[in-house]
């Protein structure tokens, strides 16, 4: 049995649907242009929320392709991030990001990262994906707490409808609430069977915080694993969808990617598991991230896993 996407609800009151289109194009231009038409896709599949960020350069095909589509504006949910090497310009790149998506308000809008960092390229975002990923410097300050109260003004001003944060742990939201006026509405992390982040869920419950995954699947290797696979057939579904399931059944908004028409409506086209089979699949747990894994040395963009709370 196979049935639709629920509805999640923000601290704010606010409804999004329950599966995400993951909204990174690419670093080329040629890739960022071509996500429009995919964008358009997913529109007529039935997609309702979007998740982009300035850095990945997509905000500007992603607000074309909503108006191409004619679904009108507040029907549609944007999230988009703050660039971890703008957060000396917050307002400014906020502003551009509305500019960006011709719109007048975003619907969530996201700390990208914990800790700020600077480019050789200044406010400008590196154009290619070896400075992106490795030439950055961590900056001291400002500090999450201090970016998170110009986010507060940028809720308050209506512009964002909602805040939150990405790549926190319950150490970085512990630390921020300690001066936060605002809950965070939102918490996009890295989870997948293979990282299932319980007790980050749980903790995330308990503060009326929306647990958002990126990279859900967790790729091929966890897609490949012998439980997924079996359960997979079981449903008769893809591995995919099993797991893109397993994540709603938790209380939990997937962001998958992808360009293909056929899989961004499976992705929206979801088996009701048994909670055996939720169960089974938690249990792959093995606290292994996948695409932000720490090096050898414990040390990922910068940060320690301790600073981050891991």
């Amino acid at each position: 049995m196979t049935t639709g996407v629920p509805t999640f609800k923000l601290n704010t009151g606010a409804e999004f649907s329950g599966v995400a289109l993951g909204c990174y194009g690419g670093f080329t231009p040629e890739e960022i242009a071509q996500s429009k038409n995919w964008f358009l896709t997913a529109l007529k599949a039935g997609y309702r929320t979007f998740d982009t960020a300035q850095i990945y350069g997509t905000e500007g095909t992603l607000g074309a392709a909503i108006k191409e589509s004619g679904i009108p504006r507040e029907e549609v949910k944007i999230v988009t991030k703050l660039p971890w090497h703008r957060c000396q310009y917050i307002e400014r790149s906020f502003n551009e990001s509305l500019t960006n998506l011709g719109f007048d308000y975003v619907d969530l809008y996201l700390l990208h990262f914990p800790q700020a960092v600077s480019y050789p390229t200044g406010y400008d975002i590196p154009t290619d994906a070896e400075t992106v990923l490795k030439g950055m410097k961590v900056l001291e300050k400002p500090s999450f707490n201090d970016n998170w109260a110009v986010l507060e003004k940028l809720y308050e001003s209506g512009k964002a409808k909602a805040i939150g944060v990405s790549n926190f742990s319950i150490k970085t939201l512990e630390a921020l609430a300690k001066t936060a006026k605002i809950t965070p509405a939102a918490n996009q992390v890295e989870i997948s069977p293979y990282c299932a982040q319980e007790d980050l869920v749980e903790y995330c419950k308990q503060k009326g915080i929306l647990v958002m995954a990126y990279s859900p699947s967790g790729h091929e290797k966890v897609r490949k694993d012998p439980t997924i696979v079996r359960l997979a057939e079981k449903y008769n579904v893809s591995a995919n969808q099993l797991i893109m399931a397993w994540h709603v059944a938790r209380g939990v908004m997937p962001v998958p990617k992808s360009a293909d028409p056929e899989r961004q409506k499976q992705n929206i086209t979801l088996p009701k598991l048994s909670p055996e089979d939720i169960a089974e699949i938690t249990g792959l747990d093995k606290n292994e991230r996948i695409v932000n894994k720490p090096d050898e040395n414990g040390v990922l963009y910068g940060w320690t896993v301790e600073q981050y709370g891991w």
